[in-house]
């Protein structure tokens, strides 16, 4: 059995290289992605920066711990609570307190916006003077600067006003963050808070000190990054770079398993003649199989060895490619683990195996007269099992987007929903492809064969009998075009579904953002003649749901009396105008949605409040949050201002009334357009660059499996092409003929992958509508137009390569030539 497989695999070396190459490429592509999902599992430790120097610090509370059926529930809070000042002078007993407060700063010529601190916390955090000498007086800031601008008069904004301030020190910059720093009273005056004190006492006293006041942390060690501007920003980056090599893995493992696996089972299809030999000259159906199999676990094991060697280098690549494109942290590394290894060997080899089991069990039954029979037309390319897992496929792909309409329709636009979702469709349609590649492959060359010349008839009855290597050209068509439109079009179609649905809530006339506004700019705004202004403020709530799970919403803290004036929100039930400091807007998603239902919340800084609902807003695509007024905004300042004018109201001179009080705020005032321009959610830079790096890794992966199968399919239908040089035709009329096929394939293959695209966009389309959101399909044309001419060319390339080689050898020679 060994030497028949041995000699087996010299005389077909073409569909050995062809099932080579696709197994190989297929195992490097999960091993590459298998290291670097692994190496986004643990981020490395995060050391404290700005309070390093600090033996002890004492924060307020910024976690909210919630008791539950299961243990306490915890979720940071969106506004840390503030260090009590009783307690700092409490604690000023045990040794010297340093008190750090943290305020917005906006300096004269940067866009930047920067952040205050006290001068005496600048030497915790490495903050060294190049040039001056410390803030002395409460009209002193000492930041990083030319040291030439020392002693120059700068102006500054912050949270009390613009005032001009003398540059006493330019500063050394340090990595994690831009600071202005200030005198200790000026400080003080400007941002009474303290959010955090350093103590210079033995640790177990400080702690000892704080036990009574409710919610104090006591950090020393590696805790004191807690305050730090951002002290879980690695760990975060692991999490965004975790989703991404997440779906990433996902497709690229799909990819690879779906063309491996059609590539072993054509590969198998070629045989049938040589199948049929065997069972003439006495092979048993339990011997071709072994035959197979062996043959089979030969090339498995070599080649998902060489995947894995050329994984191992392909992972760094890939690394560096994603801190390139600022998708991962500048410290990423691909790590040293053996699990991946392991994952992308054993994936391979079993579906080697079993791309070959399936289809040797039909090959194996076949009596030897039906073998050589079907070895020239495809008859019964669909087999029973064929029938049952694409049928249930289908149905389930099916059954699971009307299920998701009618049950949870939010659920269909999230990213690992419309990333899987294509799979199940794509791998349906391939196999239910042999009954639909007949049928298109005659629509699609009807027009041809209608032409002068046998050329186009010829095109049409090859590719229509041969539906097995149509079928198996077309399925990483299939696959490409399917992939990149159902991907980037489900993510287009939400974005224009975003747009859309701002622009019909958003009726403002003028919108300003800022960070803080503080009171007297936001009065100065009210008090322009004819203005209808509403504040809002950025914060949180969270909930506990079904009494175990803490859910965090976004809340705005609004102006109730001018809400509807400058908002059209989309009320399923209830009264927006009925909101109060004692009621609350939330939406459909909220697990108590009901008008008049009482609901216990926690505000942004951790106060509980039990509010009342007044009015339930449509899901529509996730933006639409939960209101509440000033009283519930916990601790949020004002960050936003949107107006519209009353009737009858001189809106240019309203306008530059606006701008004018709003000059020395350096806030940003936008008309209703300008911001609609700005805002309007589009894929970010990292989502676009993340889905080309994904799509990328896996559409060159089809790029070669269409070459690989073309170079196969055109090599076993050399003797055909010498039989049609011998019935006359030329050398151009071979070469027109199979580019003719070739171009027919892929065109089936990119119409079956635009009908899956089309039905995952579907689904898309109508769970929007579910949500109240309605918005045209968007369909990646270009991208989709681009790939398809990308797989023809391939297709074209590998089949002229092998059919001009051939074309060297005398016709005669070719007719005769034994398989």
């Amino acid at each position: 059995m060994l030497i028949v497989t041995l000699s087996s695999l010299r005389a077909r070396w073409v569909s050995l290289v062809g099932t080579f190459v696709a197994l190989g490429l297929g195992v490097a592509l999960i091993a590459t992605m298998g290291l670097g999902l692994a190496s986004t599992l643990a981020a490395p430790q995060q050391h404290p920066e700005r309070l390093a120097g600090a033996v002890v610090v004492v924060r307020g509370a910024d976690e909210l711990r919630v008791p539950s059926r299961i243990g306490v529930r915890v979720q940071p809070l969106t506004q840390p609570q503030a260090v009590p000042e009783a307690l700092a002078k409490n604690l000023a007993n045990l040794g010297t307190v340093v008190a750090d407060r943290s305020f917005p700063v906006r300096v004269d010529g940067k866009d930047a916006e920067l952040v205050g601190h006290p001068w005496p916390v600048a030497g915790f955090g490495g903050n060294r003077i190049v040039a001056g000498h410390e803030p002395r007086t409460a009209t002193e800031i000492a930041m990083v600067a030319d040291p030439a601008l020392v002693g120059r008069q700068i102006e500054v904004r912050t949270p009390t006003g613009r005032a001009v301030f003398t540059l006493a020190a330019a500063l050394a910059p340090v990595s994690y963050e831009k600071a202005v720093f200030f005198s200790e009273n000026a400080a003080a005056e400007i941002s009474p808070r303290i959010d955090n004190l350093v103590v210079h006492a033995p640790a177990e006293a400080v702690q000892a000190a704080v036990a009574g006041t409710p919610g104090i942390q006591v950090l020393t060690g590696d805790d004191r990054r807690r305050a730090d501007p951002d002290p879980d920003r690695d760990r975060e980056a692991l999490i965004a770079m975790n989703a991404l090599l997440g779906t990433a893995g996902g497709v690229t493992t799909f990819v690879s398993v779906f063309v491996v696996a059609s590539t072993f089972a054509y590969a198998v299809a070629q045989r049938r003649r040589e199948i049929g030999l065997m069972r003439t000259a006495g092979a048993t159906p339990r011997q071709v199989r072994r035959t197979m199999l062996a043959e089979a676990g030969a090339v498995g094991v070599v080649a998902s060895a060489a995947g894995c060697a050329l994984g191992s280098h392909g992972a760094p690549w890939l690394g560096e490619i994603l801190v390139d494109e600022r998708l991962a942290p500048s410290w990423f590394t691909i790590g040293d683990y053996q699990w991946p290894y392991h994952v992308a060997f054993w994936t391979g080899l079993i579906v080697a195996l079993a791309g070959v089991a399936v289809s040797t069990v039909r090959a194996g039954r076949i009596r030897p007269t039906e073998a050589l029979r079907e070895a020239s037309v495809d008859t019964r390319a669909m087999t029973l099992g064929r029938w049952i897992f694409g049928a249930g496929l289908l149905a389930t792909g099916l059954g699971m987007l009307c299920w998701r309409l009618l049950s949870d329709p939010g659920d269909a636009l999230h990213r690992k929903t419309y990333t899987t979702q294509p799979m199940l469709l794509i791998t349906a349609i391939a196999l239910l492809a042999p009954i639909l590649v007949g049928p298109l492959t005659r629509l699609i060359a009807w027009l041809p064969a209608q032409l002068s010349g046998a050329t186009g008839m010829l095109m049409r009855e090859n590719a229509s009998a041969g539906v097995r290597r149509t079928a198996a050209v077309a399925a990483p068509v299939l696959v490409t075009v399917a992939l990149a439109g159902s991907l980037l079009g489900a993510t287009a179609t939400i974005n224009a579904a975003k747009a859309a649905e701002i622009r019909t809530q958003i009726a403002a006339d003028l919108i300003v953002d800022g960070t803080s506004l503080d009171e007297s700019a936001v009065a100065a705004v009210r008090r322009v003649p004819g203005a209808k202004v509403m504040t809002s403020a950025s914060s949180a709530l969270y909930t506990l749901e079904e009494g175990v799970a803490l859910i965090r919403s976004d809340a705005q803290a609004v102006d109730p009396e001018t809400l509807a004036a400058v908002r059209h929100l989309p009320v399923r039930a209830g009264r927006i105008s009925d909101l109060d400091d004692q009621s609350i807007v939330v939406n459909e998603e909220w697990a108590v949605h009901t008008v008049g239902r009482q609901v216990t919340v926690w505000l942004g800084d951790g106060t509980e409040r039990s509010l009342r609902v007044v009015a339930v807003l449509a899901t529509g695509t996730g933006s639409n949050g939960v209101y509440v007024t000033g009283h519930n905004a916990g601790g949020a300042v004002v960050d936003h201002i949107e107006l519209s004018w009353r009737p009858g109201t001189d809106v240019s001179a309203g306008e530059a009334a606006v701008r004018s009080a709003l000059r020395s705020s350096g806030a940003q005032v936008q008309t209703r357009a300008e911001w609609l321009t700005e805002q309007l959610p589009a894929s970010g830079r990292q989502t676009t660059v993340g889905y080309l790096v994904v799509l990328g890794i896996a559409l060159t992966y089809t790029g070669i499996a269409v070459a690989n199968t073309m170079v196969m399919a055109t090599s076993d239908r050399v003797r055909d092409l010498a039989v049609l040089r011998l019935a006359g035709a030329t050398k151009r009329q071979v070469l027109l003929l199979v580019m003719a096929e070739s171009l027919t394939m892929v065109a089936v293959g990119a119409v079956l992958g635009v009908l899956a695209t089309l039905v995952n966009l579907l689904g898309i389309w109508g769970a929007l509508g579910a949500l109240s959101v309605w918005t045209a399909i968007v369909v990646p044309w270009q991208i989709l137009g681009l790939t398809l001419v990308a797989c023809a060319v391939v297709a074209l390339l590998a089949t002229l390569a092998p059919t001009i080689g051939a074309m060297r050898t005398r016709p005669v020679e070719l007719a005769g030539t034994k398989e």
